[in-house]
This record gives structure tokens, sequence and C-alpha cells, in this order.
């Protein structure tokens, strides 16, 4: 494993801790990080609810990103506090293609051992230029 995923695994481990926030809501049990290809580190935590209103680390960290005004992902994982790494969902990968679009070679870690390049996790309608 390259040290820049080593490092954003140690960033999400120090978030990825789950809490209790009332008797309909949750956060915490997913961190991610980023890199972006300006050498910046953002980090999110998931908010889980009983409905569909919560949203997934990955939305959260994308969402400081562009806060700090950058846009192109490097490299991004997501770390569940039980110790595993999870891939982004079919909306956390939209996300980080549309918002840039050099992201499509945005370095995923899918698993422990395992990265891929975010276009390789896209349907292919998604990836082509029409």
């Amino acid at each position: 494993m390259d040290k820049d995923f080593e490092k954003l695994i140690e960033e999400a481990k120090k978030i990825a801790v789950k809490r209790n926030l009332s008797d309909y809501a949750s956060c915490g049990h997913v961190g991610c990080a980023l890199l972006t290809t300006k050498g910046n580190i953002y980090t999110g935590i998931s908010v889980d609810s009983n409905c569909n209103l919560g949203k997934c680390a990955e939305y959260a960290a994308i969402a400081e990103m562009l806060k700090n005004k950058e846009s192109e992902i490097s490299k991004i994982v997501a770390y569940s506090g039980k110790g595993t790494i999870y891939a982004p969902c079919g909306s956390c990968r939209e996300m980080i293609r549309m918002v840039n679009k050099n992201n499509l070679h945005t370095e995923v870690m899918v698993s422990q051992d395992k990265v891929v390049k975010l276009k390789d996790l896209l349907p292919e309608m998604y990836i082509t230029k029409k």
C-alpha cells in the first residue's frame, strides 16, 4: 500500500467513531479521507438516520473540499469504525465524477488490498463523451 493511502486510512480511522445522536440518528459509523491533486486532505463522517435523510462520509469530505475551493481528487478511501474499507456507493461515485471531470482518474480504495480508478466503477455511459 502506498504512503498516501496509509495516511488517508489513518485520518479516516480517527473520525470513524459511531455516536448516537437521538433515537432517530447516529453519525460517524464511516469516516472518509480524500487527497486532492493540490496535496490537501479533507475528511468527513457519515450521518445515518431512520429515514432517507442521512449522508455518506464521502459526501461530507467532498463538501469540505468544495468549501475550500478545490474539486480535483487524487485518492479517496472510506473506512468503517469496524475496520472495513468500503467502496463508495453509486451516489458517491456520481458525486466524485460530477464535481470535476478529471476525477474519472481518482484512485479509489475499494478494499484493503485493491485500488481502482473511478472510471472503472462507473457504467460506460458515464465515462464516454456524447
